[in-house]
């Protein structure tokens, strides 16, 4: 059949199926400009094969609380490698997100005790304790 992808190319609903993502979170990497894709005759969006892999590191890197303005700004080994996460240039990156989620827990634990002591003394306690 003319219109379907080449044997190189993958279709939107092929490269769903490999890599479990949605098709609308596929067609949202490739507008964001995270993946590459080009039109078949019919006008349908086709991806390379090596794009199973940039979609599940994009899934991974979003596992680990990457935002997808974050993985745009990362080199294009942490983007387009598959278990990219050792290369040099991602330790940087990734010891600031730690470090973020390290505090959001840190505010959460804070919040946690003061509610639980809320339910206990049945007052909300002052914001020094």
């Amino acid at each position: 059949m003319e219109n379907d992808p080449s044997p190189q190319q993958l279709s939107i609903g092929k490269l769903a199926e490999a890599t479990g993502a949605s098709v609308r979170s596929i067609r949202h990497y490739d507008d964001q400009g995270l993946l590459r894709s080009s039109r078949s005759s019919n006008g349908y969006r086709t991806f390379p094969i090596e794009a199973v892999i940039q979609v599940k590191q994009i899934q991974r890197m979003i596992a680990t609380g990457f935002s997808l303005a974050d993985i745009q700004a990362f080199p294009d080994c942490m983007r387009l490698i598959e278990g990219a996460a050792s290369c040099t240039e991602a330790g940087e990156v990734q010891r600031k997100r730690l470090l973020s989620i390290e505090r959001q827990i840190a505010d959460l634990e804070k919040r946690r005790v003061r509610l639980l002591k809320t339910l206990s003394d049945g007052i909300v306690p002052p914001l020094d304790e």
